[in-house]
């Protein structure tokens, strides 16, 4: 009983974010491959699929590689690398009198991440576990030229877009029932994207439906509350319906 009360706050934290008025919605959809080479070792092979524009926009598509190292029973250790490509929004710039200037649509582009973490869990009698996982992610976005509309002369022209490396620490506390042999695994979490300033946060609740030792499904809401952020990687607040799959061998 106590852990349903749990549960149910957190998830109704989640659920009662205030919602801003620009906000949209997507749909995220992952999956998964993992190879276990020994008790502590394993590799991992991802790609997610991403929308925006309430669903009617492709957003993203990735895929990346990592491996996992679990020294001690409470303590994993990850690294990897992932290939985005983003569908980067347009951007429309403006005069001080506030005429337009320049209009540069949708386009896409690579880039590439690097990250590490480490994880630190603990599992209560009553099947409750908690985590905490720190992240460290490099994001590279490569120089890219593209066209955009100016106003003034009425033509189009060329500008290129310099490259530009970030550095984030991300933050994830979660809670989840993990009961040995339960068909569904609950869970609820809250991660900071954190760059000098928390710069994004997501809030996410959802399941686990474990069909096997091999095959996972996962269903999950995630609210997405941009804060800081940079005018060129504005995203509006996003709410995403999340579907996944992962196979173990």
């Amino acid at each position: 009983m106590r852990i349903s009360k749990i549960l149910a706050t957190v998830a109704f934290t989640a659920l009662s974010v205030p919602l801003m008025a620009q906000s949209e919605a997507g749909l995220w959809m992952e999956l998964g491959v993992e190879k276990k080479l020994s008790k502590k070792f394993s590799l991992g092979l991802e790609a997610d699929l991403r929308t925006r524009n309430n669903l009617k926009t492709m957003d993203r598509w990735s895929v990346g590689l990592s491996a996992e190292y679990k020294p001690v029973k409470y303590l994993k250790l990850d690294a990897g690398y992932t290939l985005m490509n983003n569908n980067f929004r347009e951007d429309i710039s403006y005069h001080t009198d506030g005429s337009y200037n320049n209009w540069r649509p949708s386009y896409w582009g690579i880039r590439h991440r690097l990250n590490a973490s480490i994880t630190g869990t603990y599992k209560f009698q009553n099947n409750l576990r908690i985590s905490l996982r720190e992240r460290w992610q490099y994001t590279y976005r490569p120089e890219k030229t593209v066209t955009r509309w100016d106003f003034d002369n009425s033509y189009w022209e060329d500008k290129v877009r310099s490259g530009k490396g970030k550095n984030q620490l991300r933050s994830r506390l979660q809670l989840e029932y993990d009961k040995k042999g339960a068909l569904f695994t609950p869970y609820a979490n809250i991660e900071l994207y954190n760059a000098w300033n928390v710069e994004k946060i997501r809030y996410t609740i959802g399941t686990d439906y474990n069909l096997s030792k091999q095959h996972t499904f996962s269903l999950f809401y995630r609210y997405q509350d941009m804060k800081n952020v940079d005018a060129d990687e504005y995203d509006p607040n996003m709410h995403y319906i999340g579907v996944g799959y992962k196979f173990k061998f």
